[in-house]
């Protein structure tokens, strides 16, 4: 039987926490942590966080995506899924600490509802800055739609999804990087990937507004049957 502080709980947006410019390591332990000590009355948050220069490896990586130029920054063996990405300055990170096996909007969310709710977040904000971004079959994250930059990479997505449907880990969005570091690996496995950033391709943004933003249309869209 629900208890009705779990009722309550499954109907109360996510927390969201802005946790600043911190250390992967750091808070890759505190999403674990957090996700081990949960309870089905936990309320479900949302991580907002900028990371210092770090890459990123998926659960079956290939090291061999790491390239010539990568030894000078850290690399970090993760649970989550997806092959090599990059996160630095400039950068948003939303990690999602999610519970999907509540009820929401609809009836309880699968994992490819999640990913398709996340990703449209994201194409919503890219929107409200008239950038144009898709979805690629077989290639988690979200591409330019069009224009001189079309098919590069503008965000990435990686989750962990445990049995009991909690998550971690989640999205990020570029927003005016150093796009070198890109160029040390090959983006999520695919080699010749382009990646951008919202920079690049035409639009000013401060980090914290779509930082915001992004947090906002996840929370609107996860309480919604889009």
């Amino acid at each position: 039987m629900t208890s009705l502080t779990e009722a309550a709980r499954s109907t109360e947006p996510a927390l969201i926490r802005h946790l600043g410019r911190a250390e992967y390591d750091s808070t890759f332990a505190a999403m674990r942590a957090f996700t081990d000590a949960r309870t089905p009355d936990s309320r479900d948050e949302l991580w907002i966080v900028e990371h210092p220069p770090v890459f990123t490896l998926g659960l079956g990586a290939d090291r061999g995506h790491l390239l010539a130029g990568a030894s000078a920054i850290p690399v970090v063996q993760t649970d989550r899924g997806g092959e090599v990405t990059y996160h630095g300055p400039g950068q948003v990170v939303i990690y999602l600490l999610i519970d999907l096996r509540r009820n929401k909007p609809g009836g309880k969310l699968y994992a490819r509802q999640f990913v398709n709710k996340i990703e449209q977040a994201i194409i919503n904000v890219l929107a409200a800055y008239n950038l144009v971004g898709e979805r690629v079959d077989g290639a988690p994250g979200i591409y330019m739609a069009g224009g001189p930059k079309q098919g590069a990479k503008i965000a990435a997505l990686g989750l962990k999804v445990r049995g009991n449907g909690c998550t971690y880990h989640g999205l990020s969005l570029n927003v005016a990087m150093d796009l070198a570091p890109f160029s040390w690996i090959n983006p999520c496995g695919y080699a010749g990937l382009e990646t951008v950033d919202m920079r690049t391709v035409g639009a000013q943004a401060m980090l914290s507004d779509v930082q915001q933003q992004l947090a906002d249309e996840l929370i609107r869209i996860l309480a919604t049957h889009e």
